[in-house]
């Protein structure tokens, strides 16, 4: 495999990890008693720390794309079409 087709494996992990890390932690303004602010949805959250949650993913997914290698270096399960 190919250092581009590498990157997009770990691009795609790192989405797709992103999406479902995005709800942790996330409180609305009602769960906390506090009102929105004018022009603020009232499901929009208080605090989303989405530079923690990168960070986060981004170390998931590089767990999940050298264990991707692994399997594939060793050819534990065969990706190649041809």
């Amino acid at each position: 495999m190919g250092w581009f087709s590498s990157f997009v494996v770990f691009v795609v992990l790192w989405w797709i990890v992103f999406f479902l890390v995005l709800p942790w932690g996330v409180k609305a303004p009602h769960e906390i008693g506090e009102e929105p602010g004018p022009g603020h949805a009232p499901s929009a959250p208080v605090r989303p720390r989405l530079w923690l949650k990168a960070a986060i993913v981004t170390v998931i997914a590089a767990v999940l794309w050298g264990i991707f290698y692994y399997v594939n270096a060793a050819d534990l399960i065969s990706f190649h079409t041809g």
